[in-house]
């Protein structure tokens, strides 16, 4: 299967955002964007990220502190959770952020901007960690055999727990994998793993 074409991730309209998040924008148009205080795990979990962790290190990748130090801070409450994703979304430059009333929080990336969770035969249905459910347009395999989907929301990894039914759909003829280096993946599909790490260029 021949590699799919270099790409920009497009700028995203969630319309899930929060109206009081709208309302805010509107009101509050020119308050400055924030970096490095929320990460996103490959399991789709979210971390606040304090002056400490921060000061450990980047959030994922080479450099990150040992035994997770550098993380943050597990976030656990559901509503809190809730809504961070449903005020999650891109900019044209491909990072990734959550809406926080008028300000922008970039997120800070431990491998894609949506990890997914997909279902058992026949359909193979395929939902975001966010919640919004995608359809699979093509299916790439780095040189860790994971499993990664590009859908008409977005590019991201196929969560560990549901490698069974990626591999069973990928047996099944259903998705073709390509084969693509991990590290080419961000330029490929138009994602930014660290927007924290562009403001100190």
């Amino acid at each position: 299967m021949t590699p799919p074409p270099s790409r920009r991730q497009p700028a995203t309209h969630n319309s899930r955002m929060d109206d009081i998040v709208r309302q805010a924008i509107a009101k509050w148009p020119h308050v400055p964007n924030c970096f490095g205080w929320l990460g996103l795990d490959a399991r789709g979990n979210w971390y606040m990220r304090d002056d400490q962790a921060q000061a450990a290190g980047p959030f994922a990748g080479p450099g990150a502190a040992p035994a997770g130090a550098s993380r943050g801070s597990l976030l656990k409450h559901d509503k809190l959770v809730d809504f961070i994703q449903r005020n999650y979304e891109s900019d044209a430059q491909g990072q990734w952020f959550f809406q926080n009333g008028p300000q922008r929080v970039y997120v800070e990336l431990e491998a894609t901007p949506l990890i997914w969770r997909v279902d058992g035969a026949p359909d193979f249905a395929v939902t975001a960690h966010t919640g919004q459910r995608a359809r699979a347009q093509r299916c790439v395999v780095d040189e860790h055999g994971r499993v990664y989907l590009d859908t008409d929301a977005g590019f991201g990894l196929v969560h560990t727990l549901d490698m069974e039914q990626a591999a069973d759909a990928i047996e099944q003829g259903l998705w073709v994998p390509a084969e693509l280096p991990a590290r080419e993946l961000p330029a490929r599909f138009g994602y930014v793993r660290s927007p924290q790490s562009l403001q100190k260029t």
